[in-house]
């Protein structure tokens, strides 16, 4: 076990968030009108998103198909592992699959795709490689980019799933204001716990 004082790992917390909030920040170079056409594309969405990842990935389409019902637009995570036993039967050619993957070649992502273009869906890729397999069976690419050293070894996911966390924010935000989705809706769906109390409050 490597040796280090109380004072080096506070140090290194310190660095640890001051190096992903850089991160995250630096993701507002990479927005443009893309951003604005996929929140239109998935406004547009008769059905529902779909949100699919695999790993770390998983997680952040799990928190992004949350925070879109949340804001209006309804959605729902799409495990791929399931989806490719038996799962895939959900999808409609009404909705649309958002799919969450770093360099876009994951062949279980991947292969659900096919089945998804083969249904008559729409596909968004959420990748930081256009030229990847994934991007071009996509209707449209959201390209965002972590950072290489916002992550240990530019490889455990810590700071880039805030930097992706963040440019799903971004397209829930968008749809809000294209939605014209107001609080009190939001509390319709919301009427329990805390947040529900403090609507419930006119607060």
């Amino acid at each position: 076990m490597a040796s280090r004082s109380v004072k080096e790992l506070v140090e290194k917390a310190q660095e640890t968030i001051a190096r992903e909030a850089a991160g995250v920040c630096r993701l507002t170079e990479q927005i443009d009108e893309s951003a604005v056409r996929v929140a239109e594309m998935m406004f547009r969405c008769e059905g529902h998103i779909l949100v699919t990842g695999a790993g770390t990935s998983r997680a952040i389409a799990q928190r992004f198909a949350h925070l879109l019902s949340c804001c209006g637009t309804p959605a729902i995570p799409l495990n791929a592992a399931d989806g490719l036993h038996g799962g895939a039967g959900a999808i409609t050619n009404k909705d649309i699959l958002y799919v969450i993957s770093k360099g876009g070649r994951s062949r279980e992502i991947n292969c659900l795709v096919e089945i998804a273009r083969g249904k008559g869906a729409g596909i968004i890729a959420h990748t930081e490689n256009p030229d990847s397999p994934l991007a071009k069976m996509s209707d449209a690419v959201y390209k965002v980019q972590a950072p290489e050293d916002v992550d240990p070894y530019g490889m455990i996911a810590t700071g880039s799933s805030l930097v992706n966390g963040a440019a799903c924010d971004v397209l829930c935000i968008l749809l809000l204001e294209i939605r014209g989705y107001t609080k009190e809706q939001f509390g319709v769906t919301h009427p329990e716990g805390a947040v529900g109390k403090k609507i419930a409050e006119g607060k």
